[in-house]
């Protein structure tokens, strides 16, 4: 029995050899499914390429094809494949088209169109004579932000035809333009009959700007209210503001966590420093930029002044005093261009701390002679004066009346470029210059995505020309009514028949543009 035992019970080997061994039938299981995984993929892939082929369905990688790029919300396909044949003769189409490189294509289906219920809902208010290489990515910019309303008060170049019927084109830009009647209109107007402005009336040039900036800040509230807008702003075209201080690049997100019982939020403006004198498009190409004096430590402010003056009137060339944003509410009244007011009580205001306006002043060399061109002032010390408020504007325009253009370069270069390096790194680590690339890069990634451009051919294809006569009724060549009449009993009339104001807490004076503080100051305070 026991030889016949172990003659039947298997050896260790046999069993390692057999445990380890799967079976003829598991490995050609294992071959088959490992075949299928293979062959299964190849055949979808040549499927797909049969099909693609022969033209029966679409590549998904063609949304992104140069001949789409110029899709714009709003735009039939017709419009976008039209203008691949058809480049636009505009010098603001070149200025604004797009770069066929594919940076940023997700800007091409954005829908700038904000009627939702998004909280708060912001506007802001501007009178403008620029053209649409400045303010179509003014108005975008400040859209990708979170601004839903714009009401702009238009005349010169923005008010042709050509220019105002692009604007028109797009949701929530409402134009109102400087006719007579609406001339008439502000004439009647409260705060025109009250003593509060009266100071800067019948004065020419940034006097006349001041006074019709604070006319259409007036009318702007009232459209305001009617859109059940919850902020307004007053910037001008070449200002954008730098909603810095939240977790996301949002102005709204900024206004929202503001609290409730604040009436105004006042926006410290920096100031630009160009870096070179052939700039052509500012919100592209500038970068740098110097803090206002509210945004430094007070030793820094006053311990690099010289150097950071470079030997002209003020720390800034224009002004100092910022920008504010105000809520929406009854009473509500513009303190002159910078600030407002309230009839009713004193707004509590608020300063932030990061948050600033940006200003892109004096960016390009032309800026000398369009300044110069716009004032028909004599170009001496006393009588620009009566044209401008501040010592650097009245400097450039003497500049520009008086020197030649060889002259003028080399005073731009001196008085506004920043070409000394060494310097420019010591006060970017004292912390008195600053980059900043977001607007830069919001902006030209818009202008890549052909956003600028398809909408100026998207007007153009979609108006015949008698929409545009007929959606221009105003006349460009009205009567300066701010600048009065040469009679001295109408004006000394005007000036007698004022309201003075009862409200004991109200301010007397509009907040005029400021510069700075000086260095002077700081020794006063010793």
């Amino acid at each position: 029995m026991a030889g016949m035992y172990s003659s039947t019970r298997p050896s260790s080997s046999s069993l390692s050899s057999s445990s380890h061994s799967p079976p003829q039938s598991s490995q050609t299981f294992n071959s088959k499914i490992l075949l299928l995984l293979t062959l299964l993929p190849l055949s979808l892939a040549l499927f797909a390429f049969v099909l693609q082929w022969r033209g029966e369905i679409d590549d998904p990688t063609t949304r992104w094809s140069p001949k789409d790029r110029l899709e714009f919300p709003g735009m039939d396909a017709s419009t976008s494949s039209q203008h691949v044949t058809r480049r636009s003769s505009s010098t603001c189409a070149e200025i604004l088209g797009q770069s066929r490189s594919l940076s940023f294509p997700y800007f091409r289906d954005w829908n700038f169109n904000y009627t939702s219920d998004l909280k708060p809902k912001i506007c802001i208010t501007t009178s403008t004579s620029a053209g649409l290489e400045q303010i179509l990515p003014w108005i975008f910019y400040h859209k990708v932000i979170g601004v839903s309303t714009f009401f702009l008060f238009v005349e010169g170049k923005a008010a042709s035809p050509g220019v105002s019927k692009v604007l028109e084109s797009i949701p929530d830009v409402k134009l109102i333009y400087r006719t007579r009647e609406l001339e008439e209109q502000q004439a009647k107007s409260r705060i025109w009959n009250e003593t509060w402005l009266s100071s800067f009336f019948y004065k020419p040039c940034n006097y006349e700007l001041f006074v019709k900036q604070s006319l259409n800040m007036e009318m702007a509230i009232v459209m305001a209210r009617e859109a059940d807008m919850d902020w307004i702003l007053h910037l001008d075209t070449d200002e954008l503001i730098y909603p810095a201080g939240t977790r996301e690049y949002s102005l709204r997100k900024l206004l929202s966590d503001v609290p409730k019982y604040v009436d105004m939020v006042v926006f410290p403006n920096y100031e630009s420093s160009v870096e070179r004198d052939d700039i052509k498009d500012p919100f592209s190409e500038v970068s740098m930029f110097k803090k206002n004096y509210d945004h430094l430590p007070k030793d820094t402010y006053f311990g690099n002044y010289k150097e950071s003056t470079r030997g002209n009137p003020n720390y800034f060339l224009t002004y100092g005093n910022g920008k504010s944003a105000a809520r929406v509410q009854h009473h509500l009244r513009p303190n002159g261009a910078h600030r407002w007011h309230n009839y009713m009580k004193t707004p509590n205001e608020i300063k932030l701390d990061e948050a600033a306006v940006l200003h892109y002043t004096y960016t390009k060399f032309s800026d000398l002679t369009s300044r110069r061109d716009r004032c028909g002032c004599k170009p001496t010390k006393d009588d620009v004066k009566r044209c401008f408020m501040l010592e650097f504007d009245r400097s450039a325009f003497i500049i520009a009346s008086t020197a030649t253009e060889e002259e003028m370069l080399s005073w731009y270069r001196e008085h506004v470029v920043w070409t000394d390096k060494a310097l420019n790194m010591k006060l970017m680590r004292k912390g008195i210059l600053t980059r900043i690339h977001a607007p830069m890069v919001i902006i030209q990634g818009l202008r890549e995505s052909g956003t600028f451009s398809s909408l100026i051919v998207s007007a153009q294809n979609t108006s015949s020309r008698a929409e545009l006569l007929s959606s221009v009724t105003h006349d460009n060549t009205s009567s300066k009514v701010f600048q009065g009449k040469n009679d001295d009993k109408t004006t000394e009339a005007g000036l007698t028949g004022r309201k003075v104001l009862e409200v004991s807490d109200i301010v007397l004076s509009a907040v005029p543009p400021l510069s700075p503080p000086t260095i002077n100051d700081d020794d006063d305070d010793i």
